[in-house]
């Protein structure tokens, strides 16, 4: 039984030579080629095909954009993102949306050509250094976040997190829709709970827990 897939890549030229790299062989049946996210989407809603090939950087839509409606929508397509990189960050997400395999544009046709088939197969294609530091960031930040709500209540949690990515108590209120008078109390708070000093301190203890 032939795989039906979908190939998406913005590049004019990458997008032809992935269509003819799978259209060339006997097992696969490249039934949408799209330059867009946008038509992606529409394809893989349409055709609902067994397996999504996205290139992870498409303007509009795109390719992790892609992977959170196929999983929010519980459509039956694999989904293998193509990259030329991908950060940690990048890969938890993908993981935990449920990626069927992460394959990097540097590798050999042949090796995407595996990946497909071994995805088609019902296994996971991940990049085992990715899938490493992915992991153990993974792991860390569950370790960090369940360290921090024991002792924190969740609203000072948020207000940790934004600490960490450098917002001033006036746009953390604002975010918030609180006063910066009760930012300040809960950085007090926090600040006790966790023995830190200040803002530098908590960011330090933010970045090391993984929790922004």
């Amino acid at each position: 039984m032939r795989t039906r897939i979908v190939i998406a890549d913005d590049h004019p030229i990458v997008l032809d030579g992935l269509v003819q790299l799978f259209t060339g062989e006997k097992d696969f049946d490249v039934v949408a080629r799209c330059s867009t996210g946008d038509e992606a989407l529409a394809a893989l809603r349409r055709v609902r095909p067994e397996v999504a090939i996205l290139d992870i950087r498409m303007p509009g839509v795109s390719g992790m954009e892609l992977l959170r409606n196929v999983y929010n929508e519980g459509l039956p397509t694999r989904v293998v993102l193509l990259t030329a990189e991908i950060g940690d960050e990048a890969v938890v997400e993908a993981v935990r949306l449920g990626v069927a395999g992460i394959v990097l544009k540097e590798m050999a046709p042949r090796v995407l050509l595996q990946s497909v088939r071994a995805v088609a197969a019902g296994e996971k294609w991940l990049d085992d250094g990715a899938m490493r530091r992915a992991l153990d960031k993974m792991l860390r930040r569950e370790a960090g976040l369940a360290d921090a709500v024991r002792v924190l209540t969740p609203r000072e949690l948020e207000v940790v997190k934004m600490v960490a990515t450098g917002l001033r108590n006036k746009q953390i209120a604002d975010r918030l829709t609180i006063t910066e008078g009760t930012v300040k109390i809960h950085l007090h708070s926090i600040y006790q709970k966790l023995g830190v000093s200040g803002r530098v301190e908590l960011s330090i203890y933010a970045r090391e827990k993984s929790l922004v």
